[in-house]
Order: structure tokens, then C-alpha cells, then sequence
């Protein structure tokens, strides 16, 4: 049986990442694992901090953003830990307080942070001294996007076809490239469809699925070698159009459904408007309303200012190269 490090426990803080080629379906449930590849970078903007200490009891207890939640709001988190206390063999029940620097449910992978962080700091505190692929793995089983938050930078999660081969791995964790993310916020809300419920339906009944997985697996091969060229537009454009390609399949569902709103269009029509101009702005979007612009440094400011000038009541937050996994 594992131990509790004795020294001070301590805060695990996790990057969230933003997917630019899509995994959009699992093919195992149970571990979360996808049909295909993904490539993603991780931000320095939105973060999750966890800290874990073994408690006294035979039920684990989750405070979230100084909240103790009730069992209903916590049920995913005990039964990950469950999960990790099986894969681990411990026994021990934990205190986790969490805080979430991430918009929660709205497109931008808080998910992902916030199973990252917690994977890091039970590693942490049960003195398990996992790698860094174990450890990702571990992340996974909380949530799947979990898996590329380990790491900084450009990150490639495999597929895999079971519980050991599918983990995430750096492509470039520290790029010289002068990518920077602008997120529009448009909506902090929860989403209607949840990511999973979304995935299920996109899988069992668009008609266009059976092709997502020949497209994602050729278009990581370009996008992978744009980022060696440090070639900003090809990023831009193979990340544009694997995210749209991904809610296509969310619009030929049956019933259709779609996570964007009137200004998530809007946007998009900004987006080409600047590149009519010459300004390097290309979109990527999540399960979400929210539009993440892919712009240089040079760019950006001009991005901003374009976009306050022709829509009105919307908030843009600028997002750099992120790292990976950190104790604080």
C-alpha cells in the first residue's frame, strides 16, 4: 500500500489547454479513451489550484472555489478518487480544495486543469512519484482533455486502444513562436448539451463521423509540421478548419444541435473581415459559445481593437504559451 509523503502538502496548479485539432468522441467510455488523436496548447491565462490532505473519514469531502460541494455537485470527483485509489491500491479518503481560475462549463476545458491539478496532487500527497506519462494517464481517467494540461506548450495526446496506451505527450513544450490566444467571452454560462452527451450524439448519428477520424489523423501531420517551420498562418488555418469540420458534426446530428450562439457567428465573420485586411486572425471553438482567435503578437492589439469597434458587450481575455504542471 502507498503512504502519505510526510512532508507539507502541497498545491498542485494546472494550465488549461486548448485542443487545435479536436477529439471529438470516445470509443471507451470508461476510460475516456478517444478515436482519434489530438494536438492542443496549453494556456497561461486559465488555471486550476488543488491541494489535497488525507483526512480521517471514509468519504472524501470537496470544497470548490472555498465551497464545500454536496454530494450531487461532487459525485464525478469521488469517483475518480475511488478510481484512483483502485489503480493505486490506498485506501485513504481526502479533503480537496480546489480553486478554479477557469470559466467552469463553457467552452474552456476546466475540466481539463482542474483533473490535471487534482491527478498532480494526489500524486503529491500519496507519494506516488509518477512520470510524467503516468501521470497523464491518471489525469485521463478524470477527464480526458486532463491528459495534455501535464504538459506546456504544443501537446499530443494518443489515442491509445486501452488504459496504458492512451496518454499525452509534448511536442514542443517552450516554441519560439509568437502564437498568442485571444479569447471572446460571450457567455460564462453553462452549457445546454454537456461535451459527453454532445460526443455521443455527433458519433451514433451524423453521417459525416466516419470521416473525422481520416481527417484529424491527416491534418495532425500538417499541423505538426507547421509547428517545426514555426509557420503561425498554417497553424491558424489547419486549426480553423479542424474546429469547424468538429461542429459540423454537431450540426449534422440527428436531431442537430450546436454550441454556438448569434455572436459566436458574428465573430466568425469578424475573424474574416481581419484577414481581408491582411491581419493574421484565425478561430478555434470548443464545446461552447466562446471563440478562442488564434493572432500573432504583432497582431493582436489590432484584433482587439477591431472587435470592440464593431461589436459591442463582449470581453476578450489575451492568453500566452502555458506550462505544464506545477507545485506552488
Amino acid at each position: 500500500m502507498k503512504t502519505r509523503t510526510d512532508s507539507l502538502t502541497k498545491i498542485a496548479r494546472a494550465y488549461t489547454n486548448i485542443a487545435l485539432i479536436k477529439y471529438w468522441g470516445k470509443k471507451d467510455k470508461t476510460y475516456k479513451i478517444p478515436y482519434t488523436d489530438s494536438l492542443s496548447l496549453t494556456l497561461d491565462r486559465f488555471y486550476t489550484d488543488t491541494k489535497s490532505e488525507v483526512i480521517n473519514s471514509d468519504k472524501d469531502v470537496v470544497f470548490l472555489n472555498n465551497q464545500e460541494l454536496d454530494d450531487s455537485k461532487s459525485l464525478r470527483i469521488r469517483n475518480y478518487l475511488d478510481t484512483v485509489r483502485k489503480m493505486y491500491s490506498f485506501d485513504e479518503h481526502f479533503q480537496i480544495n480546489s480553486t478554479n481560475h477557469v470559466p467552469t462549463s463553457a467552452g474552456f476545458a476546466s475540466s481539463a486543469s482542474g483533473f490535471a491539478a487534482l491527478a498532480a496532487s494526489i500524486n503529491s500527497t500519496m507519494n506516488l512519484d509518477l512520470s510524467k506519462k503516468s501521470l497523464s494517464i491518471l489525469a485521463r481517467n478524470g477527464s480526458g482533455s486532463a491528459s495534455r494540461s501535464i504538459f506546456g506548450g504544443f501537446v499530443q495526446w494518443h489515442a491509445g486502444t486501452n488504459n496504458d496506451t492512451s496518454f499525452a505527450e509534448p511536442i514542443d513544450e517552450s516554441p519560439d513562436i509568437g502564437i498568442v490566444l485571444l479569447s471572446v467571452v460571450i457567455s460564462k454560462a453553462e452549457k445546454s448539451i454537456s461535451s459527453t452527451t454532445g460526443m455521443e450524439s455527433s458519433v451514433k448519428t451524423s453521417p459525416f463521423y466516419s470521416n473525422w477520424s481520416t481527417l484529424v489523423a491527416s491534418e495532425l501531420v500538417e499541423i505538426k509540421q507547421a509547428i517545426a517551420n514555426k509557420d503561425l498562418q498554417k497553424i491558424g488555418e489547419i486549426s480553423e478548419h479542424n474546429a469547424m469540420s468538429m461542429h459540423a458534426l454537431t450540426l449534422s446530428a440527428n436531431p442537430p444541435y450546436t454550441y454556438f450562439a448569434p455572436e459566436t457567428i458574428q465573430i466568425l465573420n469578424i475573424i474574416k473581415k481581419l484577414r481581408n485586411n491582411g491581419i493574421l486572425a484565425y478561430a478555434t471553438i470548443d464545446a461552447g459559445p466562446n471563440v478562442k482567435i488564434i493572432c500573432s503578437k504583432e497582431s493582436v492589439q489590432k484584433v482587439k481593437d477591431f472587435i470592440e469597434a464593431n461589436i459591442t458587450g463582449i470581453s476578450t481575455v489575451e492568453a500566452h504559451i502555458g506550462r505544464g504542471i506545477e507545485y506552488i
